[in-house]
């Protein structure tokens, strides 16, 4: 079977297994307080251009989300996402959990508007009951999307303007940051969003780490006593130089970059694959998600040789599935399930 239900069914970049063995005898402080994840930091710091910015190492996404939305909201308010947001849909009511809701938007590629936003939080304080609802406190957007789409720079300026005029803090999820950075179509660069951002993360877990995330904290508001809320929330790793070391490493020679690029060329030949034998498309995604709409005759045909996720039901007779590419992903792999493609009845 060849998997291509997601981007992290692999262990990790061998440069990372190589680097926790040859430290792994090391003596270190603890909690992320070492060399290495200081140096992680520094790399960091220079990819997006702000020497002041906070970044603290978390294992999971999941974990980073609720952490960095119950640190800044208050007990009377939300966080406003998209319908298919990661927080909506895929982690299991983690944001209800702390003590606040999830205020949804609707959207049919997975991305949010300025308009609506602005709608959004207007219409929360024109309303005269406004005191007995829940007040938007934060946008949260990540990019790529949950249907593999990206926010352009103008799109992504529009936001973070709309968020400073109301004074709602722009939180971006980076699980796969790396794919949108090098997507086709994008316009964006780390510092970039770090500029329109008052808090982002780079994903690890499915960038080629064996776990974590880097959570970029710009905005000094939001800098104070993290840490406590962190350790508050369980995600104080004590050997935090495991996470220190493997973002070292992804940013010390563009890694990160590199292994992002691979993941979207072998995307790009299984959606021109799929485009070719007559496949439409359910979401214009230019990054390492695919989202074909198949036959539901076909499904069990392509189900024996490879794994993939079932999206959506497109109607009755057709289904969205995702086909979801790595920085491991073999291009023999890919040249197999093309050939399968093209004999597809």
């Amino acid at each position: 079977m060849i998997r291509f239900e997601n981007d992290y069914a692999e262990g990790a970049h061998p440069k990372i297994l190589q680097q926790l063995v040859a430290t792994n005898e090391e003596q270190s402080p603890g909690y992320g307080m070492d060399e290495h994840s200081e140096k992680a930091r520094a790399y960091i710091k220079k990819a997006i251009a702000d020497e002041q910015a906070d970044i603290h190492f978390l294992v999971g996404g999941t974990q980073t989300n609720t952490t960095v939305i119950a640190s800044i909201l208050r007990p009377h308010q939300g966080v406003i996402a998209a319908t298919t947001g990661h927080i909506a849909v895929h982690e299991t009511g983690a944001i209800e959990a702390t003590g606040h809701k999830v205020l949804t938007l609707p959207s049919d590629d997975g991305k949010l508007t300025a308009t609506q936003v602005k709608a959004c939080i207007e219409g929360h304080w024109q309303d005269s009951t406004h005191e007995h609802m829940v007040q938007p406190g934060i946008v949260y957007i990540s990019h790529p999307t949950e249907n593999g789409t990206t926010y352009s720079k103008a799109e992504l300026t529009a936001l973070s303007d709309v968020c400073r005029e109301y004074g709602l803090p722009l939180f971006l999820d980076g699980a796969r940051l790396g794919y949108g950075l090098v997507a086709q179509d994008s316009d964006l660069s780390l510092a970039e969003i770090a500029k329109l951002c008052d808090v982002f993360y780079i994903g690890g877990t499915k960038m080629g780490a064996l776990f974590g995330e880097a959570v970029v904290i710009v905005n000094p508001a939001y800098q104070k006593d993290f840490r406590y809320m962190i350790k508050q929330r369980g995600g104080l790793l004590a050997k935090g130089r495991l996470l220190g070391i493997q973002f070292e490493t992804l940013f010390e020679d563009q890694l990160y970059m590199d292994i992002s690029h691979h993941a979207v060329d072998m995307a790009m030949l299984i959606r021109q694959a799929f485009i070719d034998k007559g496949f439409d498309l359910r979401y214009d995604s230019k990054t390492n998600q695919q989202f074909p709409i198949l036959p539901n005759s076909l499904l069990a045909t392509l189900g024996e040789k490879y794994s993939f996720s079932i999206w959506e039901a497109f109607d009755d007779q057709h289904t969205v599935v995702r086909f979801c590419t790595s920085w491991a992903t073999k291009k023999e792999n890919v040249d197999r399930l093309i050939e399968d493609i093209q004999q597809l009845a």
